[in-house]
């Protein structure tokens, strides 16, 4: 039932994979390694809204997902031989929140985006990782999992996605009047494909509540075509 959700819709919620215990113990170790991190992204005033490179900064991070619900998830989705191939993370702080507007996540970290091809376009470098637009078909063998550290209200910035929009390609936003907003408890995990449409607002003003995301991506596809590599592979590392 769960995978015919993600099938249908681009999205499903597996409830209470993370206990409070486990959030407080990750929170602890992601504070104190972000804080003088250089893949820490800051605003203007200093405060640390994302990070790039999770896996690198904190190489036990991927045990949050470990778990048997996640990891059979997975491989019904995706097939045994999935592999982690980014790990990022996000934080709505309420005295500095920020906006996302809709769009579809389509690049991907790369060893080598220095590489010629027509399919793995428009290479960029995102703190020093090298990252190109994936096809289509690589797209959609991926799955994204976002491990939600707080609750999830209308009063924090919610994710906000129009279901159905990851079968329509890279091009078509899909209609926003079918938008919905993804509200959840601390300790949920929301499973979505990369090229299902999504946004988020600003919390509003006067909360006190965080939005604080891991954000692990995976792939079906261990090894790519035309050369190119995963940037990170818990297959090989």
């Amino acid at each position: 039932m769960v995978e015919g959700s993600l099938e249908r819709n681009g999205f499903t919620i597996l409830p209470r994979v993370l206990t409070f215990g486990e959030i407080d113990d990750c929170l602890e170790r992601l504070n104190a390694a972000l804080e003088d991190s250089a893949s820490s992204i800051r605003n203007r005033q200093g405060v640390v809204y994302a990070a790039r490179n999770v896996i690198d900064l904190l190489p036990n991070i991927d045990r949050i997902w470990r778990t048997p619900v996640t990891s059979d998830f997975l491989a019904e989705v995706l097939g045994k031989q999935f592999v982690l191939v980014r790990t990022l993370f996000f934080d709505k702080h309420p005295e500095r929140s920020w906006t996302l507007p809709w769009h579809k996540d389509m690049t991907i970290a790369v060893k080598d985006n220095s590489i010629k091809s027509s399919n793995f376009t428009k290479p960029t470098q995102k703190l020093g990782v090298p990252h190109v637009e994936a096809p289509t078909s690589v797209l959609q063998n991926m799955l994204t999992l976002r491990f939600h550290l707080d609750d999830v209200t209308e009063d924090n910035g919610p994710l906000e996605v129009i279901p159905g929009t990851h079968l329509n390609g890279k091009q078509d936003q899909g209609d926003q009047r079918n938008m919905q907003k993804i509200l959840v408890s601390a300790g949920d995990v929301l499973a979505m494909r990369p090229l299902l449409s999504h946004a988020s607002g600003k919390s509003k003003k006067g909360t006190r509540l965080h939005r604080r995301i891991l954000h692990f991506e995976f792939s079906g596809d261990p090894i790519l075509q035309e050369g190119f590599q995963w940037y990170y592979d818990d297959a090989s590392s």
